[in-house]
């Protein structure tokens, strides 16, 4: 069956509605090979939804008709077409927790609003774990019904072959499959016949009128109560403080204490190992993401998740009877592989520019003659859409059509590497100016995303000066960096 999921979903809205949409309107890609649009109809909206793996949608729609029936705040599914992989969802919004979280003015600054959307998302979580996981059929789960010593042995492996065996480091590894096992029997003690949300972090809450509502729960299961809350606290991009951290485990205990009967002391005997296991999960994601699909946001991701890891490890150590774990895990937070590349202060300026060819080549102000020019005009034109005609590679619908498609990310994540090691180079030998530059068509859309892309990549790096210049935009900006 040839599916086209924009096609088939306006299809499915006009049986489901009888009407027409207006609009239907991508929205951004994010880890999965799931596809989102936002459908607009006079002045309401839906969002409808294309997923071709075919059981992990029909482990979402049974999971949310039943969240719904336990009165738990989710999206309502509209309609579907189960064979094409498509549904419709009620819009829950566009603003969700990590949009919150990223937008505080420090790491330290937790607003009060914010820390009420923190304690209101933790406090709902064990209603999904106790109260959900009541009469839900775990026959519909999605890779597998329970988080047992196999699933864990399973992050624990991909946590080993897409970053330790990538690392460059050194360990035995009869010895750590060894301790794999000891770790995962440890874990199993927890328990596991509550539902397990999997991917219960803040990109997954959605924020509608100031009320929180939860998404991506088809990976759900029968597991531990402490996976769910360890990796809400501890996502990595997050950044909580110690403090907020503490605190938000005792708003989730004490609602927990509400509909189940709960020892404070056993829940935490294990709550710090699940930290581990959640991060070798999310590590070995990142890896394979990253560095094996080149994913440039999850290679990324990868060094402020080793400085998470090195935090815990002096905060919460593992269990002593882990030699080999805990020798391997250091050696991995100290390798230079994923060290982060901040260095002192250098003097080095680098300039970073959009152009379109039709204008000709940008010139060089440093005088030394040129520098990097790439070429995006092989990447999708969002400039041959009527639609994004007038708009930028600034514009959110711009940036959310080029994030849809894989050679984008693939591009970008070959120029990051091409660009940090002449970043690297020239801080070394003390040289002064580095020139990169993006063309394309018009230096609308393309060439604009890639030169903000690379300037932001750049300034979360390294201590470095960096003068944006959008030609033909007339825009120029100097940026610093992020660390500074």
């Amino acid at each position: 069956m040839i599916v086209q999921p924009e096609k088939d979903i306006a299809n499915l809205f006009l049986a489901w509605s009888g009407n027409e949409s207006d609009s239907i309107q991508p929205i951004a890609a994010s880890g999965s090979p799931r596809k989102y649009f936002r459908i607009q109809f006079g002045d309401r909206s839906v969002i409808g939804a294309y997923n071709p793996d075919l059981k992990e949608n029909e482990a979402f729609i049974s999971f949310t008709k039943h969240f719904r029936a336990a009165g738990l705040p989710v999206p309502e599914i509209l309609a579907s077409e189960d064979k094409k992989g498509i549904y419709l969802l009620s819009d829950l919004g566009s603003r969700d927790l990590f949009e919150m979280i990223m937008a505080r003015k420090s790491l330290d600054d937790i607003p009060d609003e914010l820390y009420q959307q923190l304690a209101a998302s933790v406090r709902m979580l064990p209603h999904f774990q106790i109260t959900g996981g009541k009469g839900l059929d775990y026959n519909m789960c999605y890779p597998r019904s329970v988080f047992d010593q196999q699933s864990m042995l399973w992050d624990m492996n991909y946590f080993k072959y897409y970053i330790l065996k990538t690392a460059g480091i050194t360990f035995n590894e009869q010895l750590l499959e060894n301790d794999f096992q000891r770790f995962a029997e440890f874990l199993c003690q927890a328990g596991n016949e509550h539902f397990m949300y999997r991917d219960f972090q803040s990109r997954n809450v959605m924020i509608k009128d100031e009320k929180p509502y939860f998404i991506d729960y088809q990976g759900g299961r029968k597991g531990p109560l402490q996976y769910d809350l360890a990796s809400f606290l501890y996502q990595v991009k997050a950044r909580f403080p110690e403090e907020v951290r503490e605190q938000l485990i005792e708003e989730y205990l004490e609602e927990l204490a509400k509909v189940n009967t709960v020892d404070r002391d056993v829940f935490m005997k294990y709550f710090y190992p699940f930290v581990y296991l959640r991060l070798f999960q999310v590590l070995g994601s990142y890896g394979f993401r990253g560095l094996f699909e080149k994913r440039p946001h999850f290679a990324e991701s990868l060094e402020p998740a080793m400085a998470v890891l090195a935090r815990l490890l002096n905060a919460h150590p593992l269990e002593p009877d882990l030699t080999e774990l805990k020798s391997t895990l250091r050696k991995l937070t100290q390798s230079s592989k994923y060290l982060p590349v901040h260095h002192q202060k250098s003097d080095l300026s680098v300039g970073i520019s959009s152009f379109s060819y039709k204008a000709g080549l940008p010139d060089d102000p440093s005088g030394n003659g040129g520098g990097f020019i790439f070429d995006c005009r092989a990447l999708p034109n969002p400039g041959r859409l009527e639609k994004y005609r007038e708009q930028t590679g600034r514009d959110k619908e711009v940036i959310d059509y080029l994030k849809r498609y894989r050679e984008v990310d693939k591009f970008l994540f070959n120029i990051f590497e091409i660009c940090d090691s002449a970043v690297e180079n020239y801080i070394e030998r003390g040289f002064k100016n580095l020139s990169i530059n993006f063309g394309c068509t018009g230096g609308q859309h393309r060439s604009v995303y890639c030169a903000d892309k690379l300037a932001e990549h750049l300034a979360n790096k390294y201590v470095i000066h960096i003068n944006l210049h959008h030609r033909e935009q007339k825009i120029t900006e100097n940026r610093k960096a992020s660390h500074e």
